[in-house]
């Protein structure tokens, strides 16, 4: 299962890393564009603990879900991503975002073996915020596809780590196995908790 979670991994890089090596000749700000995009999900603390809990609940349910819920959490990213760029407005952006880790965190934590599309719907409705917050802060010098790429590949690799992660949890197997990723999730789902509260 690893394997086939770095080849999913290494084909969703590729995918979006082709058309950002396109654009790194075609002028600074499809460059600029693709470094602030790439960077972005690594930056905020809220970011990283979502995208790396959705690798791990991929990893925890298995067979399919290893790459439908990432999948589906960077293609809907991507459409919020859109809508930031646009200036379509969505209320509740932080707030979904804090909540994301939380319950994220949560399922993870409590080890629901939900179906793989209601997984997937749950990821992909998170995915709508942070993709909505990722567009909304796009530099203003910024291309805006470059951008998009960057923040896309980002967000996949975050998901790999996850699933890297669960993978490695779970060869502790057994009792230590399990709980060590329970903790983890629950470990994610109070800092999202603090981050909900602007304690962190």
């Amino acid at each position: 299962m690893f394997t086939k979670s770095v080849k999913f991994g290494a084909a969703l890089a590729a995918l979006f890393l082709a058309p950002s090596l396109a654009f790194a000749h075609t002028g600074v700000g499809d460059t600029f564009g693709f470094v602030h995009g790439f960077s972005h999900p690594l930056s905020g603390l809220d970011h990283v603990l979502a995208m790396v809990m959705v690798g791990v609940l991929a990893w925890q349910l298995g067979g399919r879900a290893v790459w439908v819920v990432p999948t589906t959490f960077v293609l809907v990213m991507a459409g919020g991503g859109v809508l930031g760029m646009t200036g379509v407005a969505i209320p509740f952006v932080e707030i979904g975002i804090a909540l994301s880790v939380i319950i994220l965190g949560a399922i993870v934590a409590l080890g629901i073996r939900a179906p793989v599309a209601i997984a997937a719907g749950i990821v992909g409705l998170f995915a709508i915020a942070h993709g909505h917050a990722h567009g909304a802060e796009m530099p203003a010098a910024a291309a805006g596809l470059a951008y998009a790429a960057g923040f896309m590949m980002a967000t996949a690799a975050l998901h790999v780590a996850g699933l890297a992660i669960g993978s490695l949890i779970g060869k502790v197997g057994g009792r230590s196995g399990t709980f060590a990723t329970r903790a983890a999730g629950g470990i994610a789902a109070l800092a999202g908790v603090s981050l909900l509260a602007g304690l962190i």
